[in-house]
């Protein structure tokens, strides 16, 4: 059987993330959306998204193809549920399209004529960006779980302080010397050849995965997941960093979202709690406005490929788009436009050129290379996001 991850009706409600991945590519736990199908599913599957996503994340379409909206986690309940499809069904919880088995994907009006089948177990899902943050302590927890299942732990070094060692898991080549790890409020995972470095605290749940760093005196906390190749340093609590950025250095960084490619200057820090107290508002590009998030604690959302300066200053329930450089003291605008150049004092657009010679040796640095695709992806993304930009 053949299985499709799509974007499904969320996938505006999670810029600026998804301008740059399908909703399947996003990180959140120890693992992708994606990711975890495939470990649950113990099959390979592929991403039905925007066309100009699908050179880089290419569909894989069979005679019979079971298309699963990828905003959905799966459970092992849902996992049965999937694979007991028939070709003209559709699984439903209420008027949310789970998944439908057919040979090409359908619409919601085409699939109105498919036979519904209830399923009455519980979901997860991630319906907006700050459930990323929101809820990352409990898929942490779940993916812990199913990663360390049946396994044993890298030793790890007697130089450390550790609580509660049973809900610590080192992957092959993951180091850690002279910190403390507490797994007390939840567990802690060192993915495959990641490093904290000495004099760091970490106090679970945490999500280290392969190839990521944590500088000297790391203060991480609140179920908080560091992607791939990213390093980080200073203060850092419920956030979720999808991959290859860096935080490398003081300030805090609260119940936020980092894309791929983003780097936080030296002393950088974001508001995660209004002086009142009131909940938290957040820009949403489907609506076009602020909308409320019911959350009292939400900081900052980054797309990819974006950066500050040393110094910089976020209000609470910022959103920054992709390719965007704040480097201007004092509190840019909750909302800053992807390819925007700028701060406080005004801005100005960005251009791709001069955006892409910056990436080009960003990424040179990890050993990846900047080609045509990932120019051709960020060159719709600028043109589809001018409306924004008033400048």
């Amino acid at each position: 059987m053949n299985f499709i991850l799509f974007d499904g009706p969320r996938r505006d409600h999670l810029l600026p993330f998804t301008f740059t991945r399908p909703v399947s590519e996003i990180r959140v736990g120890i693992m992708t959306l994606k990711e975890r199908w495939e470990a649950y599913l113990k099959v390979s599957v592929s991403s039905l998204t925007e066309e100009y996503l699908s050179i880089k994340y290419p569909v894989n379409l069979e005679e019979s193809n079971v298309f699963i909206d990828a905003s959905v986690l799966p459970s092992n309940e849902l996992l049965k549920a999937v694979k007991a499809l028939r070709a003209g069904e559709r699984l439903m919880s209420g008027e949310l399209i789970i998944a439908y088995l057919a040979a090409v994907s359908k619409s919601a009006d085409e699939l109105c004529d498919f036979d519904v089948v209830e399923f009455e177990g519980g979901l997860v899902q991630i319906n907006n960006t700050w459930d990323i943050f929101d809820k990352n302590a409990t898929i942490l927890q779940s993916d812990f779980d199913f990663i360390t299942k049946g396994r044993k732990s890298q030793p790890i070094s007697s130089t450390n302080q550790l609580i509660h060692p049973e809900r610590i898991f080192l992957e092959e080549g993951a180091k850690v010397e002279f910190s403390i790890l507490n797994a007390t409020d939840g567990p802690i995972y060192l993915g495959k050849n990641s490093e904290i470095w000495e004099g760091s605290l970490i106090r679970g749940g945490l999500a280290l995965c392969n190839n990521a760093i944590v500088k000297m005196g790391g203060k991480l906390y609140g179920a908080t997941t560091i992607g791939p190749y990213s390093k980080v340093c200073g203060e850092i609590s419920n956030s979720v960093i999808f991959g290859y950025s860096s935080k490398g250095h003081e300030g805090y960084l609260g119940n936020a979202v980092l894309g791929e490619w983003c780097n936080i200057g030296a002393d950088s820090n974001n508001s995660n709690l209004k002086n009142n107290y009131a909940k938290v508002r957040l820009w949403d590009y489907a609506t076009e406005r602020f909308e409320q998030t019911g959350l009292q604690f939400c900081g900052l959302m980054m797309g990819d490929h974006s950066k500050t300066a040393i110094n910089t200053m976020f209000n609470t329930g910022t959103v920054i788009g992709v390719n965007s450089n704040i480097y201007v003291p004092g509190f840019p605008r909750n909302f800053v436009p992807s390819f925007s150049w700028g701060g406080a004092s005004g801005f100005t657009a960005y251009q791709p050129a001069k955006a892409f010679d910056a990436a080009k040796v960003m990424m040179a640095r990890r050993g990846v290379e900047f080609n045509d695709v990932e120019a051709d992806i960020l060159t719709h993304v600028f043109e589809i996001t001018k409306k924004w930009r008033k400048y």
